[in-house]
């Protein structure tokens, strides 16, 4: 009899461990849901504010090559010399003409 005494004893002991266990893990298991949920709530607004940088970016793209960056303006001033260039060039040609036909 008294070593069913003590095997209840034992067994009791291990029922009370592992209820300590489950409670443990249920603690754990809120908590990390409770983690997941934040974190899920952060890639959600993190999501948006990527979001909206990437369509700011795209706009000061956009205002950047409407105002013209270095590389931008450097391309644009060469093409304004060639073009004053061929203007003065066709003015000689008129004005050369015109000498011709005096």
């Amino acid at each position: 009899m008294s070593n069913s005494i003590i095997d209840f004893d034992v067994l009791e002991s291990k029922i009370v461990s592992l209820l300590n266990k489950l409670k443990d893990n249920h603690l754990l298991i809120n908590q990390l849901k409770s983690q997941n949920t934040s974190l899920k709530e952060k890639v959600e607004k993190f999501e948006k504010d990527f979001n909206q940088v990437k369509v700011e970016n795209e706009s000061l793209k956009m205002t950047n090559s409407l105002l013209g960056g270095n590389e931008d303006k450097s391309l644009s001033k060469r093409k304004i010399n060639n073009l004053i260039k061929e203007v003065d060039f066709c003015i000689n040609q008129l004005s050369d003409f015109e000498n011709q036909n005096e």
